[in-house]
C-alpha cells in the first residue's frame, strides 16, 4: 500500500501500471478515459431513470476506492454496469421515461448485489483463483471478453444513428479516430478516441449548424446549466423481492471483471490473478456505496480496458486522475450539459471503434494463451458463446431475464465443464 502514489516516469514505448507519462500527459490520458466512460456511465443510468450525475460522481469515487483495495496495482475504471438494466426495470416497473419512480427498491438490490459480491471475493482471496480457473480457462475468458464488445455493438448501429446523415457521420468519426491512430504520432496518437471525437464533432457542426444538412448542435443548454450543484441523492429501501432479483447479477459481474482482468494481465504481461480477489471485494464496496447514495452498480469498464489497448498505456496513475475529474464533473451539472451536446452520431462513432477494441481483446488473449481450435472442445465453446452474446440470446426464468452477456458468460462456463468431462 505503502507505494499506491509511486509511479516511474517514462516518456514513450509501453507504460506499465506502476509507470507514467510526464503529469501533463498523464492527465490528458486522464481525461481520454472520462471521455470513454462516459457515454455508457450517462446512458446506463438514463435507461434506468436515475441521475447521471449521481452515477457520473459514483464512478469516480467508486474507482478511488478499487484503486485503494487492489493497492494502485490493477489500471481499472468504474463505471455504470450494464448488467443491471433488466433488472433493476423488471423490479421497479419503470416505463423508461423521467425519474425511476421505485428508485429506492432497486437501490436496495443494487446494495444486495455489491454485498454478495464482496463474499465471492473474500472467498477467493481466501481459496485463490484456482476454481475460478477451472471454470474460466482462456478459451472462455477470451469468448466472454470479446461476446461484451459484440453484444454492445448494436447499441451504436441501431440506436444511435436515426437518420442517414447521422450514419454517415458515425463513419466520419470512426475513419477520424482511425486517421489519428495511424497518420499521426506522439501524444496526438495516444489522445486517439479524445482527438478523433473532437475532430468529428467540428466536422458535424460545419455540416449542421454552417450548411443545415442535418440537426444542429444546440448549446444553450451549456449556458443555461450552473457551474456546481449537488446531484439528487437517493436512498434505498431493502425490498426482498427487488433484492432476491438484483443481487444475482453479481454472478456476471464476477465473469466480467475476470474477463476484463484477464485482458489487462494479457496486455501488460503482469499476473494480475493475485489481486483478483482484491478486485472483486472492490469493485462490490464501490456497488453498494453507489447503490446507498442513488447510484448505479458498477463494475471495471471494457470501454477504457480498449483505450488502453490502443494506446498501450497501463498506468494506474491516469485512472486516479480520471476518478478525481469525474468526482469534479458530478458536481458540475454545466459539465453535463456540455458533454449532452456531442452529437449522438459521433458518441456512436466512437463507441464502434471501442466495442471494436473489446472484442480484439478477447481474441488476443486466444492468441496470447495460444488456444488450439483444432480441439473440437475450444472450437465449440467458442463457437456458440460469440453467438449466444452477439445475438443477444435471452432466457426467462420468472420475472429474472438473463440477457447475451449473461447467457453468453454461464453457456462458455457450462458448455466447457460439460465437453470437458465429456472428453475426459
Amino acid at each position: 500500500m505503502s507505494g499506491m502514489f509511486q509511479w516511474r516516469e517514462k516518456r514513450e514505448g509501453v507504460i506499465a501500471p506502476d509507470e507514467r507519462l510526464p503529469w501533463p500527459q498523464t492527465v490528458a490520458m486522464g481525461v481520454q478515459h472520462v471521455v470513454a466512460m462516459f457515454g455508457a456511465t450517462v446512458l446506463a443510468p438514463l435507461l434506468m431513470g436515475f441521475d447521471p450525475n449521481v452515477a457520473i460522481l459514483m464512478s469516480g469515487i467508486g474507482t478511488l476506492i478499487f484503486f485503494f483495495i487492489v493497492g494502485g496495482r490493477v489500471p481499472s475504471y468504474l463505471g455504470s454496469s450494464f448488467a443491471f438494466i433488466g433488472v433493476v426495470i423488471a423490479a421497479t416497473g419503470y416505463a423508461g421515461k423521467g425519474v425511476n419512480p421505485n428508485l429506492g427498491a432497486a437501490l436496495g438490490g443494487i446494495i444486495a448485489c455489491g454485498a454478495l459480491y464482496v463474499a465471492i471475493g473474500a472467498v477467493v482471496m481466501a481459496v485463490g483463483t484456482g476454481w475460478i480457473e477451472r471454470l474460466m480457462p482462456p478459451v472462455v475468458t477470451g469468448a466472454i471478453v470479446a461476446v461484451i464488445g459484440l453484444n454492445l455493438a448494436q447499441v451504436p448501429i441501431k440506436n444511435m444513428a436515426p437518420t442517414a446523415f447521422d450514419a454517415w457521420m458515425q463513419a466520419v468519426t470512426f475513419l477520424s479516430v482511425g486517421a489519428v491512430a495511424v497518420f499521426t504520432r506522439g501524444m496526438v496518437q495516444r489522445l486517439l478516441i479524445l482527438v478523433g471525437l473532437i475532430v468529428a464533432t467540428l466536422i458535424y457542426a460545419l455540416l449542421t449548424n454552417g450548411l443545415g444538412l442535418g440537426t444542429p448542435i444546440d448549446a444553450s443548454r451549456i449556458a443555461e446549466a450552473a457551474w456546481f450543484g449537488m446531484p439528487n441523492f437517493a436512498a434505498p429501501v431493502f425490498d426482498p423481492g427487488a433484492m432476491l432479483l438484483i443481487a444475482p447479477v453479481a454472478v456476471i459481474l464476477v465473469a466480467e471483471n475476470l474477463g476484463h482482468i484477464k485482458a489487462v494481465s494479457a496486455m501488460t504481461g503482469r499476473n494480475l490473478d493475485p489481486y483478483m480477489g482484491r478486485a472483486f471485494i472492490g469493485d462490490g464496496i464501490a456497488t453498494m456505496v453507489s447503490g446507498a447514495s442513488g447510484g448505479t452498480g458498477v463494475t471495471t469498464y471494457a470501454e477504457n480496458i480498449g483505450v488502453m489497448a490502443a494506446t498501450r498505456i497501463y498506468s494506474t496513475a491516469m485512472f486516479v486522475v480520471a476518478a478525481l475529474i469525474a468526482v469534479l464533473l458530478g458536481f458540475s451539472p454545466k459539465f453535463g450539459a456540455l458533454i449532452q451536446t456531442v452529437p449522438l452520431a459521433v458518441m456512436g462513432g466512437v463507441s464502434i471503434v471501442v466495442f471494436g477494441l473489446i472484442t480484439v481483446a478477447g481474441a488476443k488473449i486466444w492468441v496470447d494463451n495460444r488456444v488450439d481450435f483444432s480441439d473440437n472442445t475450444n472450437l465449440i465453446v467458442a463457437a456458440i458463446t460469440l453467438i449466444l452474446g452477439t445475438g443477444d440470446y435471452t432466457l426467462k426464468i420468472g420475472d429474472f431475464a438473463l440477457g447475451g452477456i449473461g447467457t453468453a458468460t454461464f453457456g462458455a462456463i457450462l458448455l466447457h465443464l460439460l465437453l470437458r468431462q465429456r472428453k475426459a
